[in-house]
């Protein structure tokens, strides 16, 4: 789900909001009378977490765990900001975590990640040996890297997403290679207290089609 309405200059947040309830609305509304009851769900407008919950709202016959929204691209990008800073390639980096919201809000974590070395996996804070980067500036890049991409295209990232897409898809149904997890934006059980019900980024590893929360 690329569609929806995209905020403008002097447009506040909640103006969107409004415009893209009514546009989810009628999306969820078409799912609900054709598509397959288990077809799977990929919310990629902004605000990605709020639309993912509208559809899944008016779309009540398609299961819960059917509709996702996308912190690929988030998860991304942190595996580049580190492979970046340690000069490895970005496949030897695994583990970040998105959590909560796509947006400024969100909470790249690096403490369980882990790089690729020619002798074992080791963590990326052992490599890095600067908390206050990874503290500090590392989790404010991802944060507003699609506002930094916007200031310098004047419009939004569109390959980096369509990629981010593609990837989410494909470790949802084909699987994520053992010991591999990556975040996804999907229905909150309550796991680590994020308040169940709402729509909210974990780390969680994919077989069979299905996905499930790290604990």
């Amino acid at each position: 789900m690329v569609g929806g309405f995209p905020r403008k200059e002097g447009m506040e947040r909640k103006d969107v909001m409004s415009k893209n309830v009514s546009i989810y609305k009628s999306q969820a509304s078409a799912l609900e009378q054709h598509a397959a009851p288990n077809c799977k769900v990929l919310v990629v407008a902004n605000p990605a977490n709020t639309n993912a919950l509208i559809l899944k709202e008016f779309a009540p016959s398609i299961p819960a765990k059917n509709i996702t929204c996308l912190t690929r691209l988030d998860h991304n990008r942190a595996l580049g900001q580190i492979s970046e800073k340690l000069n490895v390639q970005v496949s030897d980096v695994k583990n970040v975590i998105i959590w909560g919201n796509h947006s400024s809000s969100q909470y790249p974590d690096v403490n369980h990640a882990t790089v690729k070395t020619p002798s074992a996996e080791k963590p990326v804070r052992e490599l890095v040996k600067d908390d206050a980067w990874l503290n500090g500036e590392f989790i404010t890049t991802v944060q507003q890297r699609g506002a930094a991409i916007i200031k310098a295209r004047k419009l939004s990232s569109a390959l980096s997403a369509a990629s981010a897409a593609c990837d989410h898809i494909r470790d949802w149904v084909l699987g994520t290679p053992e010991g591999t997890w990556v975040s996804m934006g999907v229905y909150s059980d309550g796991s680590y207290n994020a308040p169940a019900g709402v729509i909210y980024s974990f780390p969680v590893t994919c077989r069979n089609g299905e996905w499930t929360i790290v604990q």
